[in-house]
């Protein structure tokens, strides 16, 4: 992955990040960070 492309892309991370904290009061990355940790949960059972 080269620099721009990195740069890039945590931009546009940090902009929807933005974005769901101001206009959506952060459901979005509650819901994704809720789900994480059930995937994480659900790894460390299988492992």
């Amino acid at each position: 992955m080269t620099n721009p492309i990195a740069v890039f892309l945590a931009l546009f991370i940090f902009a929807g990040l933005g974005y769901d904290l101001i206009w959506m009061d952060g459901q979005a990355t509650l819901l994704l960070v809720r789900k994480l940790v059930d995937l994480i949960e659900w790894v460390a059972f299988w492992r």
